[in-house]
């Protein structure tokens, strides 16, 4: 018999009409945070560029000649020589990306070779002009955030997910305080607000603060949303539901791509995208406060209320009481007390002072340490690769929105069968494997010919695809392989070094700069090696939780009782801690 809140998923069913309607709703808004996450992608998007100069009449690159710059721009490429240009008054310039010349006594043909002196500008006085075809406007053209000014484009990315870092932190306290319905609801109001505020932002600074700001909040959205479906849904379906809000995510992946692909200017594009969930907000103040926070909170007519609803809707007779729940809390807490005494020992009884709960715990012994380095490496790896597949799909080359596109559609799969796998093969023999599939995907995808751009794409998509399964499962792996006392912790602390790696994501994509294929040798690498040391890590499919050190240390060193034929309990109290996916 299911005891404590539980119970009334037994009696109201685990996912029937009620739950499924609120879950989907939720959902639904889980999408722009998919959207906001990566829409920077084509934000800040560089077309190619030269330095301005007015009056324009002839143009020379190698042997092509056009009247104009847009003419010669399928043309150019940087590194394959300067653009010369001549003027209605004369004048004779080259023309490079960050510096022009002026050609002093030039001739009367640009075809000859120029054998004399030049007077070198460093900087571009005029402006820079820019190839339109394809990016018809995005805030690098607006605010000229090219050559020395080129760190500040690079630099939105980076500081949104310091942004996703400080709200998950912020919000999922909040959540905790004051309840998940409100926060859901400021945080989908304030996605709105922030969202509209960028596309209208006057410069660069005041860009970069809403960003920031919309960062936060869709960042507490993702984390409180997480927390809020988990509470709705019983043990039964807990697994799927918690698993595939990130399905959403992707969803809001794939419609930056479309609408990317429709809209080239910045601000209508933004604007467009905040407005594809709006519709959430005209009936998420209808959301109620989740049964498990308003028993806890003492709010116990709210929670009969809610009780009788839930009933009505999916079409059972209203009998459950919340004294049904709160006799079984009793009950339960009781027996965790009484547990926890009888572990305690004579110390407890005699009063000695409790150990406090450290980091330093998790490397309590080598045998700790070692898993936790290795947790802790996986969580790292499965959010750098995460977002260096997506951010840095748009560089292989090929349709960019395509590829983009491709990269959500491909990680919706990977959480179904990631699912199917961690329940039967296990969470070491699929987290291991998915990371060695990601590595060797980037390692063949860097000796790809440059002229064979569709199989590049497709080792990108296979490397997202696995790092997909391995970022959806270290969460409750994690939750598996550490024992009560230091559980949340453990988990607290992977999320943290989760958050480390989509800082560092960007800065590693803005490599391929420098050459092309630098974030896949780089996350091919480090997924290879991790997904090796991951085969050192115990099985946890059909362990019973740990409640203890000594317990979690001796898991893999030897077998444990009859547990071929029981279920893994773990899957569901792992999720009962509460604690966010990493993606927030």
């Amino acid at each position: 018999m299911t005891i404590g809140v539980e119970r009334l998923f037994d009696e109201l069913g685990h996912f029937k009409r009620y739950q499924a309607c609120l879950y989907f709703a939720a959902v639904f808004q889980a999408i722009s945070c998919g959207i906001h996450y990566l829409a920077s992608v084509f934000l800040v998007e560089t077309p190619k560029f030269l330095c301005g100069v007015e009056n324009i009449t002839d143009v020379l690159f190698v042997n092509h000649t056009a009247a104009s710059l847009q003419d010669i721009w399928s043309l150019y490429s940087p590194g394959k020589g300067p653009v010369v240009v001549q003027t209605a008054a004369g004048q004779q310039w080259e023309l490079s990306q960050c510096q022009r010349a002026l050609r002093l006594d030039p001739g009367d043909d640009l075809r000859y070779v120029f054998n004399g002196t030049k007077n070198v500008e460093a900087t571009c006085p005029g402006g820079f002009v820019y190839d339109l075809s394809e990016v018809h406007q995005s805030i690098v053209t607006d605010w000229d955030l090219v050559c020395e000014n080129a760190w500040l484009a690079k630099l939105t990315q980076p500081t949104f997910m310091l942004g996703v870092l400080i709200g998950a932190l912020l919000f999922g306290d909040v959540a905790d305080r004051v309840g998940r319905k409100p926060i859901l609801m400021a945080t989908s109001l304030c996605q709105f607000m922030f969202g509209v505020a960028v596309a209208f932002s006057g410069n660069y600074y005041l860009f970069v603060t809403m960003r920031f700001l919309l960062a936060m909040v869709s960042s507490g959205y993702l984390v409180v949303v997480f927390v809020y479906v988990t509470e709705f849904t019983g043990s039964k379906v807990r697994t799927w539901t918690s698993l595939h809000v990130h399905a959403a995510f992707a969803v809001g992946i794939m419609v930056v791509a479309l609408v990317g692909y429709l809209v080239r200017v910045w601000w209508i594009y933004q604007i467009i995208l905040t407005l594809s969930t709006a519709p959430f907000l005209l009936f998420c103040w209808s959301f109620p406060e989740t049964p498990f926070y308003l028993v806890a909170k003492g709010r116990h007519q709210e929670a009969q209320q809610l009780l009788d609803t839930i009933a009505r809707f999916n079409g059972l007779p209203a009998t459950l009481q919340v004294s049904d729940l709160l006799d079984s809390n009793a009950a339960e807490g009781a027996a965790i007390d009484e547990k926890v005494a009888e572990a305690s020992g004579p110390a407890a009884h005699s009063g000695e002072s409790e150990h406090k709960i450290s980091i330093l715990d998790l490397f309590g012994s080598c045998r700790m340490a070692i898993r936790t380095v290795i947790c802790w490496s996986i969580w790292f790896i499965g959010s750098l690769g995460y977002y260096v597949f997506s951010l840095g799909s748009v560089n292989l080359g090929g349709n960019q929105y395509v590829n983009l596109f491709l990269v959500g559609l491909v990680e919706i799969p990977s959480y179904l069968i990631g699912c199917f796998l961690m329940d039967r093969v296990g969470r070491k023999k699929t987290c291991a494997p998915a990371l060695l599939l990601s590595g060797v995907a980037c390692m063949i995808v860097i000796v790809v010919p440059n002229d064979i751009a569709v199989l590049a794409v497709v080792l990108n998509m296979t490397g997202k695809f696995a790092v997909a399964i391995a970022f959806g499962l270290i969460y409750l792996y994690t939750c598996e392989l550490y024992p009560t006392v230091i559980r949340s912790l453990a988990v607290g602390s992977g999320s943290m070094m989760c958050r480390v790696g989509s800082i560092v994501a960007p800065f590693c994509v803005y490599l391929a700069d420098f050459w092309i294929y630098m974030p896949q040798l780089i996350v091919g690498v480090l997924a290879f090696i991790i997904g090796v040391l991951t085969m050192f890590l115990p099985e946890t499919l059909g362990q019973p939780l740990t409640s203890t050190l000594e317990e979690a240390e001796a898991l893999g060193t030897k077998p444990s009782k009859g547990t071929a034929k029981m279920g893994n309990p773990a899957s569901n109290e792992c999720l009962e801690l509460n604690q966010p996916m990493c993606k927030a």
